[in-house]
């Protein structure tokens, strides 16, 4: 061989040194790994997310596919050489949408698995050893060094050589006299005039060619400059010829060339790059040249950072007739754009949607929907959800048919449940398809938990939960107590009232402490409860749950089959808890009844309430998960009418539409916390509960029913109407209360009831009242009674809110009813009034969990005006009554009729008027009219005058200090009997209402008052009260009613107006600003002068005329005696003098002409009550009338310092006429 070809031209290599059976000895690695791609299994398994589909190709010994181009990396060195099979290669079939079902994909799917297990045992180079290894590395090299380069320069030289000899003369010559003659450059012809010469094919020896040879092994050797010349010299070359492959051939290996040059001296030259595209593509129609040349350019340009020049050279060559390789070039723009030194997010979105469309389109699914996932990441949450819909559709198509259903239906979901702006048609068909792929996954696993459904919205925050039975309708006169209900919108300030209610009966039942473990009963829990604390349900009553359901499409949802998802941990009524707690899951009826709707329509955009309700059975923990129900749409109609939802009028169309099983849980989160400060700088919230009762054991259960309730009342109308209570539940209950924060509004009777009628039918004619009938003879007196408020549940210190209802025996029995009746007044203001009545019961035995049940009730009463009364007292003038002891009283009432007969009243007869009192009762009435019955026309008014006695010392003194004396002075011809019910409950009921209102008031005066001074205020004190009752006659429907009523004016103190109706205020007018600081000005505690005047009455007593001889006798003397009496408790002394006041002559000239005789002057003193009788002398000269009020009596306390006058003679004169005989 050395002889042969020489020394240079032979080399001796030794390989394989061992045997191939020896390799279980040592591990020799394995020289091709690192340059062997990676097999493209792995990239399987790492890709697996569905049953792949990879088409077999039959010639190949290797079928494996590369899935993802993105994990094969394209080593620098040039292309791998294991693709046997070409990466992008179609399916094997030549239809491009061939079925995925079909045999062809199980055979692939086998065949995988077959190479799966065949692979990893194939090694390279068994039989090499490391010296084996060497030798190859120095045979290369040698080969490099010693023959092959020298051999590339000796062909470079010889071809140069050729070319310099064979053309040099003649192409200089030529060029010469071409540039002679033509005396410029000749015009290049644009491409499109040269002619088609891509079939011009030269021979090897053309020396064309030979230049392009040379070129070409320069290139090889990386001597690019001399390669690019020599290019552009076979460009020239083969452009003269008109060789225009050739050409494009040339044109772009030059542009290569300048780019590779080191150092570069001349810039890359894209437009060489340009021109053999469009040449490649228009002239020589060679379109896979094009794009291997538009790869190349876009790679260079890359790597100048060029990327928008190679984004659009890249664009320019997509075109219809190739889906695959536009869709490879968009995908490359798309790559380009994103790389650009500020990125066009947008424009790599929307050409990576182009490639995911022509990959489809050329049927690479996979590779389509990658291009849409990717996209999808710009587009998310952008808000352009048209664009969004389009790309979860198709990439829920595309999963779908790869069988990726998963991500199908969670593509689908997301055009379900964003806002969609989408036609009404096209969301029906979004449904339509999320339902069918639903369908295809829930049957591949029938057993599998349920799935969640999108769709409807639930709006869990506004869940609500409501424990007990539905409210009963009112039937005919009954009428349920209002209680709670889900209808009823929830209000924070009457929730408050409640809540308050119920911590008054609480304390009152607790002697007067709220327990610390109280907390209000809730029947209804929402958003705005609290729901800190699990919920407490009574076995046997049921549990509604009001889930808020939201469709946000424009086509109608039909939920079938929609129940409660729960969990129940049941206890053992023994006590102690099984070991394992079994927890069932919707399943067991005889443990938890679960109500199903059958169908539940939701029309388009539409927000709907379910009412699912829970039949506990027995004691235990319970937990609502959610709800589950099948989702479906109607077939054929995009809407529904209201009327055409009805649960019958579709069963049969809509048993056609697909609907799908599902569950959505209900998660609600709690509130806020915000108290401690770790809670107020971290987001923490709180447990809500309002999903999760405890189960607890039977409590008695209350129905109460108001018959006859009335409407509408007149202010003070008395309405006798009846209440029963029902024990609907399994348990006895007690301990049964009413409380109210109006307690003047209504009475069961005081323990005096028993004469009133019972049933409602025998009240109906008969009065409210309890009466007896009069003779005529006493209709001026008053006929008294007493009694005391202790009868009426108004003791000392209890609270009158909380009102006992007088249950017989105090226990309803199971199943057991009692009716009772109820007085009521309608309140004195006018208006539309809210009175809410609370009831609160407990079992008999007591129970941990729950201590009481409560019962709400609103009453809603509209009051029409009927009378106004005004009183006033004063002290009567005659000093002695007819036991001869003083302290007699006149009270004058004005009853005014300010109906205005909206109410159908004719006119109101004052019936009778009755005080009430500790120490005060009315005598008779001092009326002058004959007038009997006292009638009232609309806007009369009436005004009436009774002289009023104080009571005698020894019904005082027996009396108990709770003890009133009531006193009936009667107009009519019957006598109400005020000192029974409802007459006195109702009084009662006022004067509490009154005192209460009084109390704040006289706490913030000072308690410093002298002891004096107090008595000085008690003397014009006075207590009596005055009832006033009426009938009132009103045409109602051609029939005349008779109403009855009541007024209280309560008088507390001597000269001063009461009213029976609350006064509007007048607003006070501003006073003028003041810009200093007032001193502080001790209030004195002096009483006023007012109370003062009113501790000594006096009265005169004389003759009213005197017939006098005044010309026998010049003067004429008259007896007068002066009574003083002392109102107070207290020693007063009393200072009378007689001297008149000369502060003016004009004063002499009115009380001038007479005098006192005798001493001007008495100083007295009074003992407490006392009257003192001071016999005193006038002298007269003339005839005239007199005035005889001139004493001045001035008083103060024994123990006091100061003195004051008494005014009581400047209230009226005392008039004596002095006549001459």
């Amino acid at each position: 061989m050395k002889q042969k070809y020489g020394t240079q031209g032979c080399y001796l290599l030794k390989i394989n040194s061992r045997t191939s059976n020896q390799a279980s000895d040592e591990q020799i690695p394995d020289p091709w790994s690192q340059y062997l791609q990676k097999n493209s299994i792995q990239n399987q398994e790492s890709y697996e997310d569905g049953p792949c589909t990879i088409s077999s190709n039959k010639n190949s010994d290797s079928n494996l596919l590369s899935l993802d181009g993105l994990d094969n990396e394209v080593k620098v060195d040039g292309l791998p050489n294991n693709f046997r099979a070409h990466p992008l290669q179609l399916d094997s079939s030549s239809d491009p949408s061939n079925n995925i079902d079909g045999p062809d994909h199980v055979k692939s799917a086998s065949s995988l698995h077959e190479t799966k297990k065949a692979n990893p045992g194939i090694i390279h180079g068994a039989c090499l050893t490391l010296t084996d290894h060497d030798r190859i590395r120095q045979f290369v090299q040698e080969f490099t060094f010693r023959g092959l380069l020298p051999h590339i320069e000796k062909t470079i030289r010889q071809l140069n050589d050729q070319l310099i000899s064979r053309k040099g003369l003649s192409r200089s010559l030529f060029s010469a006299t071409k540039k002679w003659f033509s005396g410029s450059k000749v015009p290049e012809k644009s491409i499109n005039e040269l002619k088609n010469t891509s079939g011009l094919l030269y021979p090897p020896e053309a020396p064309e060619l030979q230049i392009r040879k040379m070129a070409d092994l320069c290139f090889l050797v990386q001597h690019y400059d001399l390669a690019y010349s020599c290019y552009h010299t076979a460009k020239k070359d083969f452009l003269n010829d008109q060789a225009m492959l050739y050409a494009a051939g040339a044109l772009e290996m030059a542009a290569v060339s300048a780019f590779l040059q080191q150092g570069a001296a001349r810039p890359y030259p894209a437009h060489y790059m340009d021109t053999a595209i469009q040449t490649y593509r228009d002239i020589c129609k060679n379109m896979i040249l094009a794009e291997r040349c538009v790869l190349l350019s876009a790679e260079i340009l890359k790597s100048q950072s060029k990327y928008s020049e190679a984004a659009a050279l890249l664009i320019r060559l997509t075109s219809e007739d190739s889906d695959l390789r536009s869709a490879l070039l968009l995908e490359q723009a798309a790559h380009c754009f994103i790389n650009m030194k500020s990125p066009m997010v947008r424009k790599y979105a929307f050409h990576m949607i182009l490639a995911g469309h022509r990959f489809s389109k050329a049927g690479q699914k996979k590779h389509a929907l990658r291009c849409y996932c990717q996209a999808m990441q710009v587009y998310k949450g952008k808000g352009w959800s048209l664009a969004e819909d389009h790309i979860n559709f198709t990439i829920g198509r595309q999963s779908y048919t790869l069988r990726q259903l998963d991500n199908a239906v969670s593509a689908f979901r997301h055009i379900l449940i964003n806002e969609s702006k989408q036609s009404a048609a096209q969301q029906g068909s979004f449904l339509r398809e999320y339902l069918y792929v639903y369908k295809n996954v829930s049957q591949l696993s029938p057993d599998g938990p349920l799935p969640q459904l999108p769709l409807p919205y639930i709006n869990s925050s506004a869940t609500r939960v409501f424990f007990g039975h539905d409210r009963r309708p009112a039937d005919g006169e009954k009428q349920a107590a209002t209680h709670v209900s889900l209808d009823q919108e929830y209000d924070n300030e009457s929730s408050q009232q409640w809540r308050e209610l119920e911590e008054q009966v609480v304390a009152l039942v607790n002697k007067g402490v709220i327990p610390p473990n109280f907390h209000p009963t809730q029947y209804c829990l929402n958003s705005f409860s609290d729901n800190s604390r699990f919920p407490l349900a009574v076995v046997e009553e049921p549990i509604t749950v009001e889930v808020a359901f939201r469709n946000p499409l424009k086509v109608p949802l039909l939920l079938t089959n929609l129940s409660l998802l729960w969990k129940f941990q049941p206890k053992d009524c023994s006590g102690k808890n099984d070991e394992e707690v079994k927890e069932l899951v919707a399943s067991e009826p005889e443990m938890i009844g679960t109500e199903v709707i059958s169908e539940f329509l939701i029309n388009s955009e539409e927000s709907k309430v379910a009412r699912l309700k829970l039949f506990p059975h027995h004691i235990g923990e319970l937990h609502i998960l959610g709800v589950v129900y099948n989702l479906g749409t109607i077939q054929g109609s995009t809407t529904v009418d209201g009327i055409g939802a009805l649960p019958g009028c579709h069963t049969g169309k809509q048993s056609l539409g697909m609907s799908v099983r599902g569950r959505q849980d209900l998660e609600i989160q709690g509130p806020r916390l915000n108290s401690t400060k770790e809670e107020k700088t971290s987001i923490t919230y709180g447990p809500d509960r309002r999903l999760d009762p405890i189960i607890v054991e039977e409590m008695p259960l209350l129905e109460v029913f108001f018959i006859h309730f009335p409407t509408g009342l007149l202010c003070g109308e008395i309405r006798k109407a009846y209440v029963e209570f029902v024990n609907v539940s399994k348990c006895p209950l007690t301990g049964l209360k009413v409380v109210c924060k109006r307690p003047e509004f209504f009475t069961f009777g005081g323990n005096t009831t028993a004469l009133t009628p019972l049933s409602p039918s025998a009240s109906e004619n008969c009065s409210a009242y309890k009466t007896v009938v009069t003779e005529s003879t006493s209709v001026c007196t008053a006929l008294t009674s007493s009694a005391s408020s202790v009868d009426f549940g108004i003791g000392i210190g209890s609270q009158p809110e909380v009102i006992p209802v007088p249950l017989p025996d105090t226990v309803l029995l199971p199943g057991a009813s009692v009716q009772l009746p109820l007085w009521l007044r309608g309140p004195d203001e006018e208006g539309v009034h809210e009175i809410n009545f609370l009831f609160y019961y407990e079992s008999v035995k007591k129970l941990p969990k729950i201590r009481h049940r409560i019962l709400r009730h609103t009453a809603v009463i509209c009051t029409s005006r009927s009378l106004n009364a005004r009183a006033t007292v004063c002290r009567s003038n005659s000093l002695e009554d007819e036991e001869g002891r003083g302290g007699n009283m006149l009270v004058f009432v004005d009853v005014e009729n300010i109906n205005t007969s909206e109410a159908g009243v004719k006119e109101f007869h004052i019936v009778q008027v009755s005080s009430s009192s500790k120490h005060w009762k009315l005598q008779k009435s001092v009326n002058l009219s004959e007038n009997k019955d006292a009638k009232l026309g609309s806007r009369e008014k009436g005004k009436f005058c009774f002289k009023a006695i104080r009571c005698k010392e020894k019904e005082v003194a027996t009396q108990s200090s709770e003890d009133y004396t009531f006193a009936d002075i009667i107009f009519g011809n019957e006598q109400i009997i005020s000192s029974a019910s409802p007459c006195a409950d109702f009084f009662y009921r006022s004067l509490s209402s009154e005192l209460k209102k009084a109390q704040p008031s006289a706490h913030t005066e000072k308690q410093s008052v002298e002891d004096a001074v107090r008595l000085i205020q008690k003397c014009s004190e006075v207590d009596l009260n005055v009832v006033i009752l009426w009938k009132a006659y009103v045409v109602e429907d051609s029939k005349q009613l008779i109403l009855e009523g009541q007024h209280h004016v309560i008088l507390h103190t001597v000269g001063k107006e009461a009213y029976s109706s609350p006064q509007k205020q007048e607003p006070p007018e501003m006073e003028p600003l003041k810009f200093f600081r007032p001193e502080n000005t001790a209030v004195s505690s002096r009483p006023s002068v007012e109370q003062l005047s009113s501790l000594i009455k006096t009265s005169l007593h004389y003759p009213e005329s005197l017939n006098h001889p005044f010309h026998q006798k010049s003067l004429c003397l008259v007896p007068v005696t002066l009574l003083l009496s002392n109102c107070s408790k207290a020693d007063v002394d009393v200072i009378v003098d007689l001297r008149h006041k000369t502060t003016s002559p004009e004063s002499l000239e009115i009380h001038g002409s007479f005098t006192w005789l005798g001493q001007t002057q008495y100083k007295l003193q009074l003992k407490s009550e006392e009257i003192h009788s001071l016999q005193l002398k006038a002298c007269f000269v003339h005839t005239g009338v007199y005035n005889l009020g001139t004493p001045r009596v001035f008083a103060k306390l024994s123990d006091q310092v100061t003195v004051f006058e008494t005014s009581q003679q400047n209230s009226m004169p005392a008039l004596i006429i002095i006549n001459n005989v």
